[in-house]
């Protein structure tokens, strides 16, 4: 890497595509994926919609914080290439072990294990990996990076019920987790690192002199303490909170739901393809827009569209309708979580960047997964997901209400 100043291509692209795969394989096909393999732990192993959907939320809401509290930690000290690393070991030996797994107590201990990998290997890293690489080109760079979880997640339904049909759920969920070690492992070693000044470079290739980061001296507790006095802060936490929890009730529910109004499976997965597919054009567009206009406006105007979507899902049983719902959401969806980090960086800067996420994305998965558990309980106390849809169409639009009282000041520049 003597010559990197000299290179025609920044190398931070390069990190923009060790991101893409991260979030692709790591993210996109475990979140978009996984729910594929809901009707067969129904089927085989006996468990209600409620158990299927309750596994990760309580392993967020049991061990996600702390973990999510040491990755910003480490992410600060030594960078997230490593840190990566050991996700994507977590991640991809949990799934590979769910393929002999027959109680429910061992899918919840593995969903446990599930999300440890998920917040050290997923959006965490990613987005402070990202945010550290690039300063004018932040949002186009997030964006390309989060095609990654939404091609993911377009390419996960069909490739999963195609294994599952021909080779069982327990094959396939062993291939799925073979197959995110095999590629991440050399992606972290060969492809990934933590900083640009690791290279001799600057941010977005920047000439002058190198700037090396340095982690913030405060402590964690002291961050925490700021953050949690600071009224932005809790505005980013409901609002996202809010509508990805809305989003993944949809999203870990849309197979199961379809199938309740009509749909075979190879449709149903069509669908949720669909809707994925839509939310690469969204990916593309937010990214572009986001470097020119007030991220939390677009993310508020985004958040807004994909709540009003919702009720659409009311007329899913024409053929049409669940068309255009998932084109409408899933373009909306383009801005789930790449914008949080750029609303987070605008308004209190790089220097606690990877502790601030930790706390945010922790906070909203916890939300992410207990939307999904809520409407899981609602389905199996009425028999109809009506009310779930109602429940969520309105969080999603009071989320963004909630990102559209973001007000920045000027002690908070972006870096």
């Amino acid at each position: 890497m003597a010559t990197e100043r000299e290179s025609k291509i920044f190398y931070g692209w390069w990190i923009v595509v060790a991101a893409f795969l991260n979030l692709f394989f790591a993210v996109g096909i475990i979140f978009y994926g996984f729910p594929v393999f809901y009707p067969s732990f129904v089927s085989a192993l006996g468990f209600n919609r409620t158990q299927v959907t309750q596994g990760f939320f309580l392993g967020f809401l049991t061990i996600g914080l702390p973990t999510g509290l040491v990755t910003g930690i480490l992410i600060d000290k030594i960078g997230a290439r490593w840190v990566i690393f050991a996700g994507v070991l977590l991640t991809g030996g949990s799934l590979i072990l769910m393929g002999f797994m027959h109680q429910f107590w061992e899918y919840q201990v593995l969903c446990i294990l599930e999300v440890i990998g998920y917040v050290l290997a997923g959006p965490i890293s990613n987005q402070v990996l990202v945010a550290q690489w690039f300063r004018e080109r932040r949002g186009r760079a997030m964006g390309l990076a989060y095609l990654g979880l939404g091609l993911g997640g377009t390419v996960a339904p069909p490739v999963i019920n195609m294994l599952i049909r021909d080779y069982g759920w327990r094959n396939s969920i062993i291939a799925v987790g073979v197959s995110i070690i095999v590629v991440l492992f050399p992606v972290a070693i060969f492809l990934t690192r933590s900083m640009p000044h690791e290279l001799g470079l600057n941010p977005d290739g920047a000439p002058g002199p190198l700037v090396r980061h340095t982690a913030a001296s405060n402590s964690v507790f002291g961050i925490i303490g700021e953050a949690l006095r600071d009224r932005n802060f809790w505005l980013i936490v409901i609002g996202s909170s809010l509508v990805i929890g809305a989003m993944n009730a949809v999203i870990q529910h849309f197979i199961l739901f379809l199938k309740s109004i009509g749909y075979d499976a190879s449709s149903a997965s069509r669908f949720l393809s669909l809707l994925l597919a839509a939310s690469l054009g969204g990916r593309v567009i937010v990214g572009y827009i986001a470097d020119r206009f007030r991220k939390k406006n677009i993310m508020a105007i985004f958040y807004f569209l994909l709540g009003a979507a919702i009720p659409l899902l009311f007329l899913a049983k024409q053929p049409v309708a669940a068309a255009v719902f998932a084109i409408l959401f899933g373009f909306a969806m383009g801005a789930d979580y790449m914008l949080i980090p750029l609303v987070t960086a605008e308004c209190f800067g790089l220097t606690s960047l990877g502790k601030l996420l930790a706390l945010i994305i922790v906070a909203y998965s916890i939300g992410q997964w207990a939307g999904p558990y809520i409407a899981g309980r609602i389905f199996d106390a009425h028999h109809s997901y009506d009310l779930a849809w109602q429940v969520m169409a309105s969080a999603a639009v009071l989320g963004s209400v909630a990102i559209y009282a973001i007000v920045k000041r000027p002690d908070h520049a972006q870096a």
